[in-house]
């Protein structure tokens, strides 16, 4: 009989079992992989994009974004900073707040499994789990285990080539929990041949720009790539966990300039120029920006109407995806365990005793940059607090 069962060895579970044993609790972590914290060690190019500097409501999707303040505003990305460096972890700080190992995301992983066998807490990989009982029996391939408390740390469906699964949705409902339809976020978004068309040779560019929704305030400046599917990058990743089929995205490809104003500026200097080679942008975008807008010919030949239709075309671009690339390359799930369902400050059901759902299982999703990890973190040591 243990006290607390966790399920799942990523960066909730691994927090949840870690802070419950710490407490004294006789602990067992359970994952079907065959290594712990898959996701942390591959995130951030290999260096685990941890935490961030600027974490805030408004970076957190969900039915209820202030369901996360309770966890997020009682352990900090500096409560996990200050970790870090007692485990002598070095770590930098990229733009927009984002902090980095120096070295490999492996420190991370090593220090939650080194901190949890401190804490007496015992972990088991390569346990396939079918499911959890009333009382808690939790079902495994290995045979059943007895449990006082179960935590849920199973993750969303993002990168299943990694062993994602829906059993947390599927524990959810067989207690009656309310679900939030799951969908793909911070995920590329895809086009259809005829638009493609004009992208392709623009694969493997990348640019900064400004991402948004038509209609709509939210908007996100960072990079973006073109690739062969359509677009992706970190503004792109952004937008795709706002966006919804048939909505319209707006690219701006030069935020911050007039790119109309700069051409009419340079007639003098640079009107014997090509349109395209007169601009300030990489040549194999400026071409394609010029033949979308249907502009050819030199710049001290086009009209003030034209240089406005150019600078539409550079700041004001405006798409229908046909769809996203999906789990397999989403970084997150968004939806998930009703927040309703769950207790904001312990984690635990409601209407279940004993029960937790921590970290991506539920539906709480951050913005990329290191927001989903102090999700999991803050949540799991929410419910390591109390489970």
């Amino acid at each position: 009989m243990w006290d607390v069962i966790v399920l799942g060895a990523g960066a909730a579970g691994l927090m949840a079992g870690i802070e419950a044993g710490r407490r004294g609790r006789r602990v067992l972590v359970l994952d079907h992989a065959r290594a712990p914290g898959e996701k942390i060690r591959i995130s951030g190019g290999g260096r685990c994009n941890f935490t961030n500097l600027q974490i805030a409501p408004e970076c957190f999707l969900s039915q209820n974004p202030r369901f996360a303040l309770s966890a997020l505003r009682r352990y900090t990305q500096h409560d996990f900073i200050a970790r870090i460096d007692r485990a002598g972890i070095a770590w930098h700080e990229k733009t927009l707040g984002q902090l980095f190992c120096d070295g490999s995301a492996r420190q991370v992983v090593d220090m939650l499994v080194r901190d949890l066998a401190e804490a007496g807490g015992e972990l088991r990989l390569g346990v396939g789990v079918t499911g959890v009982k009333p009382g808690f029996t939790v079902e495994t391939d290995q045979g059943p285990l007895k449990a006082g408390s179960v935590i849920v740390a199973t993750g969303g469906k993002s990168i299943p080539k990694m062993g994602a699964t829906g059993l947390g949705y599927d524990i959810a409902r067989s207690f009656g929990l309310p679900l939030i339809e799951t969908r793909p976020g911070l995920v590329p978004l895809t086009f259809t041949d005829a638009q493609l068309e004009g992208m392709k040779a623009l694969a493997g560019l990348s640019v900064q720009a400004r991402v948004g929704l038509q209609g709509a305030k939210i908007a996100f400046d960072e990079g973006l790539l073109f690739t062969h599917r359509g677009l992706s990058g970190p503004s792109i990743l952004q937008i795709s966990s706002y966006w919804r089929e048939g909505q319209a995205i707006s690219v701006d490809l030069a935020a911050g300039r007039d790119l109309a104003q700069e051409a009419t500026d340079a007639r003098a200097e640079k009107g014997a120029k090509e349109l395209a080679n007169a601009l300030d942008l990489p040549e194999k975008l400026a071409r394609s920006i010029t033949e979308r807008a249907g502009l050819s010919g030199k710049l001290a030949t086009q009209s003030k109407a034209a240089l406005q239709k150019l600078g539409d075309a550079v700041h004001r671009w405006q798409l229908i995806p046909n769809g996203t690339e999906g789990y397999r390359t989403a970084e997150v799930t968004l939806g998930g365990v009703d927040t309703k369902a769950l207790d904001a400050k312990t984690m635990e059901a409601r209407e279940v005793p004993g029960l937790y759902f921590i970290g991506e299982v539920v539906d709480v999703t951050g913005w990329l940059g290191g927001y989903n990890f102090q999700w999991a973190w803050s949540s799991g040591w929410a419910a390591g607090q109390v489970a």
